[in-house]
């Protein structure tokens, strides 16, 4: 299995603690909810191994990862009912192959543009989280 202790993806350090909470382990994929919740319900899709691109994996693989995700995203549809789900999958600075599932909602936060990537603006206590990633993990 690939390894980078250089990605924080990877050895799950405290930057990563800082940003996310874990929800769950699904077939290929790690699923992380943001800490800043300006999209309620904003999580990150997680490859296990240490990928940089989708065109690094088997089709097998990439199958598997784009499954995973959509499990993640219809979750999010059923939990959150966001008027739209965004996808972003960027890497330029964390390359760890992850992709970023942001509900939006029409006439909220940059509804028709693309997601903020950090906009520091809602967090929540400790047991909005759990709530949160309650209702993902009875959706999944």
């Amino acid at each position: 299995m690939s390894f980078d202790a250089n990605c924080f993806y990877c050895s799950k350090n405290q930057d990563l603690d800082s940003l996310m909470i874990k929800i769950c382990d699904l077939d290929v994929s790690t699923v992380y909810l943001f800490k800043e919740q300006t999209y309620s319900g904003r999580c990150n899709v997680v490859y296990k191994e240490h990928k940089s691109e989708i065109s690094d994996l088997t089709e097998e693989e990439a199958a598997a990862f784009i499954n995973d995700a959509r499990k993640v995203a219809k979750a999010i549809h059923k939990a959150f009912n966001p008027d739209k789900v965004n996808y972003g999958a960027f890497a330029d600075t964390m390359k760890h192959l992850h992709l970023h599932i942001v509900p939006k909602y029409e006439g909220g936060t940059t509804w028709g543009k693309t997601f903020e990537m950090n906009p520091q603006k809602v967090y929540l206590s400790d047991e909005e989280y759990l709530n949160l990633i309650e209702k993902i993990n009875s959706n999944l």
